[in-house]
């Protein structure tokens, strides 16, 4: 049973978070430069070279998309050398997507020890999910693996949002309370954030539809399936006595086929119980 100075310091939290919804203002903004990028690629012919030099101002990038050529989920036997090889590699939405997930990990300011824990506990969830994603998306289809990497994450931004409503080290939540604040207003502090940074609206209803497990779109495998199926999967690997619905029940799962559809004793997917090895693969690419 909670005690009342647990229900008071949480109103006290939701208070915060409250405020923060609120003031616009105090939510991050995609940096400069990764709207200087996204401008460039949106240009009816994309300069290489130009882009090149935007991604060359910041070394964590290019280091970023020079992983991302030689990962796991390109499979390349020889691994790039210059940043034009990258972007030949990669493709120009590939790029896009990399530097989305880029600025997303860099975008929030960690103001102590605490706050970074908090941050990189959240990282770690986020990035179990959409390497899930990414897994299900190469094996099931629909779509391709990194775009399934940017929708996953951008499900839960708003769950890293939420950190932006604690300063100071005196004022940071149990890791209890913080999961509590994200269950209650990470879908809406996600949407705010999204619509700020004018992404494409359907990344804003994928927000508005992760975690609805009778959802029903159509007969076929879509990209909020795929969202829903690496939502149920990392909850389930993070807690196992967390509570969930059968696995059998939710609507993504009807749509997919044999033998994709086996579940092993744990109540999984037996494909994804089978591969953890190539989910960590990609799983360490987003780190």
């Amino acid at each position: 049973m909670e005690s009342g100075a647990v229900r008071t310091e949480y109103s006290i939290y939701r208070g915060l978070v409250s405020q923060l919804m609120c003031g616009e203002e105090q939510l991050p903004s995609l940096p400069t430069l990764t709207l200087d990028i996204r401008r460039a690629l949106s240009a009816p012919e994309v300069s290489l070279s130009l882009l090149a030099g935007l991604i060359g101002k910041d070394p964590a990038l290019s280091a970023l998309l020079m992983k991302t050529a030689s990962s796991a989920m390109l499979r390349r036997h020889l691994s790039p050398k210059t940043l034009l090889d990258v972007l030949r590699v990669v493709g120009i939405a590939q790029v896009d997507r990399v530097t989305m997930i880029h600025s997303i990990k860099s975008l929030f300011t960690l103001h102590s020890p605490a706050h970074k824990q908090l941050y990189r506990e959240a990282w770690e969830r986020l990035t179990l999910k959409a390497s899930l994603c990414a897994f299900l998306a190469r094996r099931v289809g629909h779509t391709q693996p990194e775009h399934a990497v940017l929708t996953s994450l951008l499900s839960e931004v708003g769950s890293l949002a939420v950190l932006s409503a604690f300063k100071d080290d005196t004022g940071i939540p149990s890791a209890d309370l913080y999961a509590r604040l994200c269950r209650e207003y990470g879908a809406s502090l996600g949407v705010i954030l999204l619509k700020k940074w004018a992404v494409d609206e359907h990344y804003v209803q994928i927000i508005r539809d992760a975690g609805d497990w009778s959802l029903e779109h159509g007969r076929s495998m879509e990209l909020i399936d795929l969202v829903n199926l690496s939502l149920f999967h990392a909850r389930k690997q993070l807690n196992s006595d967390v509570e969930l619905p059968a696995l059998s029940s939710l609507s993504a799962y009807r749509k997919l086929l044999p033998p994709l559809n086996a579940i092993d004793d744990n109540g999984e997917l037996t494909l994804v119980a089978s591969h953890r090895s190539e989910i960590r693969a990609i799983a360490d690419s987003l780190r």
